[in-house]
């Protein structure tokens, strides 16, 4: 069996993109590879296909981790996603289907059962590929959730995977973040930490060496390499960690698309393909004088949407996003952005927490929603604005037209439209139409780029191999991943049980 596990000294220290990278690396080789996250917790997903044609729901990290392992994506390389639903709860799917919620009081103790489905799925992946490379959750010093973890040092455990740390320069204090990373795991943990990789390095390498070198020396822990920071890797997001938006590099601005940032966004990649046409601005926004300027406003997917709806109002951003329609302007809703774009929404077994909850939504389109139990996953293709479209359906919502007939796909009223697929905006004619109507119903010109989305995530991620290839020492990575952790590697101070 050979596998590595990317951990990290932070939340969003480096471990997705690194491992993305190492996937792309590795598979140059001709090697069978998969990622793994046992536990994802993330609200942006997606969907894949079982052989038997199940439709399966993971993190979306994992299915672009997955392209980049030129594998196919699977419900094993995520088996656990935990979809938060509010500050104490989130909603958990299991091997890529709804299974009920977990609270923060079980995270120490209450998760055996979805430890053993992650490594039941671990061990199944290491019997089908060469090499599984494993990205870890949050940091493996999080020594207040040791005990019940199965994500970090806890999957190290289980099938003696040697384990790399990589850390943030960009933040400050990497070398602090990863000695004490090492040195806080118990004895047994560190043994499997083998080394260190930095991330976001912006300037002259060589001022960092004498920092690297001290590293190896108080840690008995080699770097294998630095990665540069670099505005063009940017990947699909797994959180809101990554909400700056894709922001127009030239100057002429036919499009101005403010997103509103809701407080359980989920699926907000929906938006990542309209950053890659010159001219369209991105911006993400939660004050209403942020979206007054705006040409187009999106209401994105979200995990709490009648939730979500209350603050919109209590913001006042339901009556600028009403203005700005009555104003002949174009408004976007993507699946739960599409609901609140309705009469009424309704979650009368408190689905999203809420029994009984029966809101009324922006009045702007004439749908209604009502919250089932059964999770409604779709790899759905049709037809819009006279171009082929594709794209996903995570929702648990069920939207009815004003006549009461059952709704799938999309809805328009004027210049409000609303869909309930998302990565829609991903098929290239369709995004390119959308645009061109909406920049003429305001008196811009749109000139489409001719960027193939799909292109240009292949293109990013040779990119990110690329980089990884030059600044890692990836023969070294792979061998360890081979031969495991090697003997006799030191133990740091304070090592908890020493």
């Amino acid at each position: 069996m050979t596998a590595l596990l990317v951990a990290g000294t932070t939340s969003d220290a480096g471990k997705t993109v690194l491992t993305t990278g190492l996937c792309r690396a590795f598979a140059r080789r001709g090697l069978k590879v998969a990622p793994y996250k046992a536990q994802n917790m993330s609200n942006n997903s997606m969907v894949c296909l079982a052989p038997d044609g199940t439709a399966a729901e993971i993190g979306r990290a994992q299915w672009v981790q997955a392209l980049a392992a030129r594998a196919t994506p699977e419900a094993a390389m995520n088996p656990v996603l935990l979809k938060p639903g509010g500050d104490r709860a989130s909603h958990v799917v299991v091997m890529g289907q709804p299974a009920g919620e977990i609270s923060s009081a079980e995270f120490i103790g209450g998760r055996t059962h979805l430890a053993a489905a992650a490594h039941a799925a671990y061990d199944d992946l290491a019997s089908r590929y060469d090499v599984i490379v494993c990205e870890g959750a949050g940091s493996p010093a999080e020594i207040n959730l040791r005990a019940g973890d199965y994500v970090n040092m806890g999957l190290a455990r289980h099938a003696d995977i040697p384990t790399i740390v990589v850390g943030d320069i960009d933040r400050g204090g990497v070398f602090a973040a990863m000695y004490g990373t090492v040195a806080l795991l118990e004895p047994a943990d560190q043994r499997l930490v083998a080394g260190f990789v930095v991330n976001k390095f912006r300037g002259d390498e060589s001022l960092l060496a004498p920092g690297l070198d001290r590293l190896e020396q108080l840690t008995g822990r080699r770097v294998f390499g630095v990665l540069p920071w670099s505005a063009d890797l940017w990947l699909d997001s797994e959180d809101a960690l990554d909400l700056d938006g894709r922001r127009s590099a030239g100057r002429d601005v036919a499009l101005r698309v403010a997103v509103v940032r809701l407080p359980r966004i989920s699926n907000f990649t929906d938006v990542d393909a309209l950053g890659l046409e010159t001219g369209v601005d991105v911006r993400f926004a939660s004050d209403p004088r942020d979206l007054t300027d705006a040409d187009v406003i999106v209401l994105p997917g979200t995990r709490a949407t009648i939730s979500d709806l209350r603050w919109l109002r209590s913001r006042g951003l339901d009556r600028v996003i009403v203005d700005h329609a009555a104003a002949g302007r174009p408004v976007l809703g993507i699946c739960g952005g599409f609901q609140m774009l309705g009469r009424t929404i309704s979650d009368p077994g408190g689905v999203e927490g809420d029994a009984g909850a029966n809101v009324e939504g922006l009045g702007l389109l004439d749908v209604t929603t009502i919250f089932a139990a059964d999770k409604v996953l779709r790899l759905p293709h049709g037809e819009a604005l006279g171009v082929p479209a594709s794209g996903y359906e995570i929702h648990h919502g069920r939207i009815t037209r004003g006549s009461g007939e059952e709704f799938l796909g999309g809805a328009r009223s004027g210049r409000v439209f609303g869909t309930m697929w998302h990565g829609s905006l991903e098929s290239d004619e369709l995004r390119r139409a959308l645009l061109a109507e909406m920049a003429g119903t305001v008196g811009r010109t749109y000139e489409p780029s001719g960027v193939s989305f799909a292109e240009q995530r292949e293109a990013r991620l040779d990119l990110l191999g690329d980089l990884v290839e030059q600044k890692l020492d990836v023969e070294a990575l792979l061998a360890l991943a081979e031969h495991g952790a090697p003997s006799g590697l030191a133990i740091l101070p304070p090592g908890l049980g020493s």
